[in-house]
Parts: C-alpha cells; structure tokens; sequence
C-alpha cells in the first residue's frame, strides 16, 4: 500500500496528475477496506499537507528539498504525514517501509538518506513556530495553504471563517451517493443498499441524498445496476435548483463526466431529453456509459465547445444547466493538488470564459425558461461577479426566487441557509460539510 501511495504522489508532482483520478485505479486492487482507507487518507493528506511537511523535511534533511530525486521526495513526505498525522500507523512501519522503497526505487544510498531523514524527524517534535502577529503566513503554514490562497480567504470571509475553512479544507470529504429515484422510493433503494453492505451514516437535505460512513463495496450490484450514484450533495442541490419540470427539454452545457445530466434526466422523468453538451469526447463517452447505467434513455450527448457557440436554435429550451468549468477552489478536500497548482490570476482568467460560455447558453433559453449558473468555487471572480456583469447585458433575465416557494416546491426546504438574500447560493466546507458552490437561478423575463 505504501509504494502505491508514494507512487501516487510522484506521479501527482511529476506527471500533474489529479490523485482522486490515479486512486480510483488503484484503490480496487486492495481487498482489505482498511487499506483502501490507509491509502486515500495517506495520498490526499500527504499532497493537503505539503507545505508543513516540506518546513519539517528541510529543518532536518541535508540537501535542498527541489534537489531530491522526484520519487524519494515522495517517499518522505508519504512516511512523515504517516508519522504526524496517523495514529495507527506504528513508527518503526512507517520508516523501514520507506527506507526499503528507497532502496527498490533509487538504491543503496537513498535508503540510508530516507534513513537518516526520518530518524532526524523522530527526534524532532514536529513543532511549528507560534502564531505570531503574521496571520496569513502562520495559517499558511499551520494549515497548509498557499499564502496568496489564505489572504484571499481572509479578504472573501475574514480572518475566523477563513481558518475555518483551512481546517474543513485538510478534513476528508464526506462520501455521498445520490438514489436513482426512477429506480424506486428513497426507502426501497435504501434497504437494497443495507442489504448489500453499504454503511449509511446518514440522510442529505435532498429524498435522493445518502451519506455513507465509508466508502461503498466497489463490486456492489447497486452501483453497476444503476441504483445510485457517487455524487456530492452540493452537485445534487444545483441540479435540484433548475427543477426541471417533467417532460422538459433540458441542456447540459458543460457537461462531462455526466453526474448532473443524470439527476437532471430523472428529474425530467421519461418523457423529458437532455441534452449533455461538452467540447471533450472523452467525457462525452463517460456520459453516455452512465446514463446507460442509469436506465436514462433520454440522455443526447452533444459535442460543441458551449463558449463559442450553442449548436441549438436560440430561445428554443425550458431550462439550461451551465456547471462552468473553473478553478474547483471549493473542492479542496477531494483534490488538494489544485491548492498548489492554482495562481492568483487564474480567477480572472476563468472568468473570462465562463462569461463567454454564460452568454452562449443564455442565448438558448426559451421565454419563460431559467437558467443556472453553478462553479465549484469559493472565488467571487468566478461567481457572484460573473452573474452580476451579464445581467447588467441582458436586462430580460432576472435572478428567479419564485422556486423557493415551499407550496410549489415539496424540496424548497432543503435550501434553507444555503440562499442569501439576493437569492444565491452558496455552500462551504466548513458551514455544514457541503463543497464550495455558488450558483444562481435565472430566469427569462421575455
């Protein structure tokens, strides 16, 4: 399990690989679920906590940290996040493990210096320097976060919400499924998945939301047979905030892997379509394998790039879903890599794209048809600010409350806390275990 994990992670710092990709291969050739969870843990908290790790290494390593070979690095930082981080891994594991994939991966020499390393961290305390008057430097260290990425939070949602955050940030993200309720009632789906060994920690704020207290069994028929669906809760609320009606024409503009074109297709019901659009072939494929999976017969991939142009006659749609693409800021918990990968300016430049692609899909809402704007993200560049610059364009679009109407709406209730005043929503981590979202309904007036 050990050299898999520092596997993982040179391939992550080397190759840029995103490490939920690399487990999700991984993961299934280890029977025992305790390794499962060992390596995850291992894997992403190793990659979150990278900068106390790296400040510990170099107090007690001899040579330059960007000096190391790429995979012994690795193998440090997966052994020392074993040491400080784990309880139940025991020390004298952790260090001969690493020390023998030294000698396997790089030879004789590296494994005494992995040795050497981890013997110098042992005796250390692991200790950082106190908080100091420094508090973004000190929050970027403590809780391992770029600088320029700590001082955003505390100008977006000041000093005590953004430690908040940074702390949700390191936590493990909760893993949620979403029932395929054209399968049956949320209760008879929820037997089937007790019965075949699912731990069900507990209910979302949505009938179709299922926290589990562990991963589910990956050979588990619920899931081949289209029962359900991984899926995060904050991903299902957005799908659930277009609330298409039954038999609608539904547009998916970005729309790869295909997890929100599914829920959408169950919420249109049989004789609704959708249509999932995405510029990536790839995805395109995973859609339509899982709307296969999930009986949605209705399901037209579409390949287009929705920033340049809609391949759909204008003002033709009831309702358009545009999940833009964008920094994925709000999901830290599951890919910890973006923390180290992501640059001040790439908020701005995103931007851009997400206006141009809000535009597009904007243009083929019917009269009387809504929209929702969604990003993964915390970053007001990305949100809030992006909906306020179109609708300054387009003044026959308005930001739509009407569906928070809990007569009209049986699931109105579940956003309670999560709308604003303005009516948009936002989610974070650490208000409630939810990724950072934003997204925004609206509506054309005419």
């Amino acid at each position: 399990m050990r050299r898999v994990a520092a596997e993982i992670l040179m391939r992550v710092e080397r190759d840029r690989a995103f490490a939920d990709v690399l487990l999700g291969h991984a993961l299934p050739t280890f029977a025992n679920p305790a390794d499962r969870r060992l390596l995850t843990r291992t894997v992403l908290g190793a990659i979150a906590m990278r900068a106390r790790l790296d400040h510990e290494l170099a107090r007690v390593c001899s040579r330059p940290l960007d000096a190391l070979d790429a995979a012994v690095l690795a193998i440090l930082r997966a052994a020392l996040f074993q040491l400080r981080f784990l309880d139940r891994v025991p020390r004298h594991a952790a260090v001969d493990t690493a020390v023998t994939l030294a000698r396997e991966t790089a030879g004789p020499g590296a494994a005494g210096f992995v040795n050497g390393v981890l013997r110098g961290a042992l005796r250390a305390d692991g200790a950082i320097p106190p908080r100091g008057a420094d508090l973004a430097g000190w929050l970027a260290l403590a809780g391992s976060h770029p600088r320029w990425m700590v001082e955003k939070f505390i100008e977006w949602f000041g000093a005590r919400a953004a430690e908040a955050l940074i702390e949700a940030n390191n936590g493990p993200a909760p893993t949620v499924l979403r029932l395929n309720l054209a399968r049956g009632a949320p209760e008879e789906l929820l037997a089937r998945l007790a019965a075949e060994g699912f731990e069900i920690a507990a209910r979302g704020r949505l009938p179709e939301t299922v926290v589990l207290a562990a991963a589910p069994p990956f050979d588990a028929p619920a899931l081949r047979d289209g029962l359900c669906q991984m899926q995060s809760e904050a991903s299902q609320l957005v799908a659930r905030m277009l609330a298409p009606a039954a038999g609608a024409t539904v547009v998916d503009c970005a729309a790869a892997p295909g997890g929100k074109a599914g829920h959408l297709a169950e919420l249109a019901g049989p004789s609704g379509t959708v249509l999932a659009v995405d510029v990536n072939f790839t995805g395109l494929k995973k859609v339509r394998v899982g709307a296969a999976r999930l009986g949605h017969r209705r399901v037209f991939p579409v390949r287009a790039d929705a920033s340049a142009a809609m391949p759909l006659a204008p003002s033709s749609c009831d309702a358009v879903l545009l999940d833009a693409p964008c920094s994925g800021i709000g999901t830290l918990r599951e890919h910890p890599e973006i923390r180290w990968r992501l640059r001040p300016e790439d908020f701005s430049r995103l931007a851009a794209v997400q206006s141009a692609m809000l535009r597009k899909a904007s243009a083929i809402v019917r009269p009387g048809g809504v929209m929702v704007y969604s990003v993964c993200s915390l970053a007001p560049e990305e949100g809030e600010r992006v909906v306020r610059r179109w609708l300054d364009e387009r003044p026959n679009f308005a930001i739509d409350r009407a569906w928070l109407d809990t007569d009209a709406n049986p699931v109105a209730g579940a956003f309670a806390g999560l709308i604003d005043a303005d009516g948009l929503m936002r989610t974070r981590p650490d208000q409630g275990g939810l990724d950072g979202f934003f997204a925004a309904r609206l509506k054309r007036l005419g």
